[in-house]
């Protein structure tokens, strides 16, 4: 007699209980249900989200650290990733731009300001005070300075992703230049701390559906649903406009690699689904990493596109600011000329590379446009105060999107993208068996001798044993001596 089929309760807690993204689809839910309901009780539940958030961001540098400083010792090449980088940054000048020319077109034809006649001396622009903490966005060359350590430790504690850069391609350059031979034991070590940060980070995530659920109960509880009403016709022409983009985004995909947006986006659907209740990329980065990897994309490009991306390609913070700006000049009935809109993209491509980490950086970036403008108030911002935070769930998902297209396009320029087992990951096939040593070329096996036959499998000897200490194994003397012995195996170099 067949077994009969577990009833659906159990299937539903079966599911519960592991699927990490029906556990965040509920939390969102269960958080609209309760900010709605119970918004006192909701605004008191911001500690929720903001510590997973801190639990991540603790853990986000050292990542970083030692994902690139592995990828640049197993590439073996410091010009590939000074090529890896050179390409990142071509792609995300040309996205950002992209987008910045989307948002302004898109507020052009539909004109989300307009009729609303706002006399700007009414707005109260204290709140926008508070809200950027009276900060200024850096300017290039502050931008820049800034981007060098002046601390080991210092751009660690500071969470400064591209000074945390700096220092593992120094240290990786430093790996290649001395030679495994000379500093034999810190690289497994760093692979190691790297191995243990994934585990933490797997901890984590188990608190993802609290966080969700507080990050959306505050959300609701403080705005309410009625913001939606008010600023209807921005909302959904910003959320159209981001649609737009990740459509382009998806064609560029398909061009460059051949992979699908839409089985990468499923791939990635808890990731997605987490930035969008906790309004932060920065909640998923870790695990994004992890997946873009399993995905057929090599170490040294995830650990630098990727992290690089936080910083230079906001994709959808440039949608919203386009947007934003047209959308000010609108409402208090200012016509922009074409020489002051183009003059608006100019100023937003600059102030826009500043603008990771920033308090309330998108405030701040208006303002500045605003002011170069001189034909919109900089008080009039304080309109997008009640908008903002519906915003973050467009900008992040875009900009998400936005870095991961750029690592698999760059490594795919770069030669860096195994395109088989990144359609098997895509497809949802079993990798299990190759997860660890990810599939290369193979080399060109020497006859199997009778006596090797003859053992038993588990009797080969270990590798170097035998042999007299310092003494070179054949693998060295073929030529492998740049690349640490243990490291050997999963760096075969590519047929030509």
């Amino acid at each position: 007699m067949p077994p009969s089929a577990p009833s659906l309760p159990r299937r539903v807690a079966r599911i519960l209980r592991t699927s990490l993204f029906a556990q965040v689809a509920c939390a969102l839910v269960l958080g609209i249900l309760v900010g709605k309901l119970w918004p006192d009780v909701a605004t008191d539940l911001q500690p929720l989200g903001d510590g997973f958030t801190r639990l991540i961001k603790t853990i986000i540098s050292p990542l970083v650290f030692c994902v690139v400083v592995v990828g640049i010792a197993k590439a073996g090449d410091l010009k590939a990733f000074g090529r890896i980088g050179l390409k990142a940054l071509i792609w995300f000048e040309i996205a950002s731009t992209l987008a910045l020319l989307i948002g302004l077109v898109a507020a052009n034809l539909v004109h989300p300001g307009s009729g609303m006649n706002v006399d700007p001396s009414t707005l109260d622009t204290s709140a926008v005070d508070a809200k950027t903490g009276g900060g200024s966005l850096p300017s290039t060359t502050e931008f820049i300075v800034n981007a060098l350590p002046t601390s080991f430790i210092g751009a660690f504690a500071e969470n400064s992703l591209l000074q945390v850069l700096i220092l593992a391609c120094l240290v990786g350059a430093a790996l290649l230049h001395l030679g495994h031979t000379k500093v034999p034991k810190v690289l497994p070590a760093i692979e190691q701390a790297q191995e243990i940060i994934f585990a933490i980070v797997g901890f984590v995530m188990r608190l993802a559906p609290i966080a969700v659920f507080g990050a959306m109960a505050v959300l609701i509880g403080n705005y309410g649903l009625g913001v939606i009403e008010t600023y209807g016709k921005l909302i959904i022409l910003c959320y159209a406009a981001a649609a737009l983009f990740i459509a382009l985004l998806a064609v560029a995909l398909k061009l460059v690699t051949g992979l699908s947006l839409w089985k990468f986006l499923r791939y990635i659907r808890e990731e997605v689904l987490l930035a969008l209740g906790t309004a932060s990329t920065e909640a998923v980065m870790p695990r994004v990493m992890q997946k873009l990897r399993k995905a057929g994309a090599r170490d040294d490009a995830v650990g630098l596109v990727l992290p690089t991306g936080y910083s230079f390609n906001l994709d959808g913070a440039s949608l919203y600011l386009s947007i934003g700006t047209l959308f000010i000049a609108q409402a208090v009935g200012v016509d922009l000329s074409l020489g002051q809109q183009i003059t608006v993209i100019l100023v937003l491509m600059l102030t826009s590379k500043g603008m990771a980490g920033i308090p309330g950086s998108a405030f701040l970036a208006l303002s500045a446009t605003a002011s170069s403008l001189g034909a919109i108030p900089a008080g009039a911002v304080a309109l997008l105060l009640g908008v903002d935070r519906i915003m973050d769930s467009m900008r992040v998902v875009t900009n998400l999107l936005g870095n991961c297209v750029a690592v698999f396009a760059v490594s795919r320029w770069e030669g860096a993208l195994d395109l088989e087992r990144a359609k098997k990951v895509l497809n949802g096939e079993d990798v299990a068996a190759t997860e660890e040593e990810p599939e290369s070329p193979a080399e060109p096996e020497s006859p199997a001798k009778p006596e090797d036959l003859a053992k038993p499998e588990g009797s080969v000897k270990p590798e170097g044993a035998g042999q007299p200490e310092g003494a070179e194994s054949p693998e060295a003397a073929g030529g492998r001596a740049a690349v640490p012995a243990q490291l050997t195996k999963e760096t075969a170099p590519e047929a030509s």
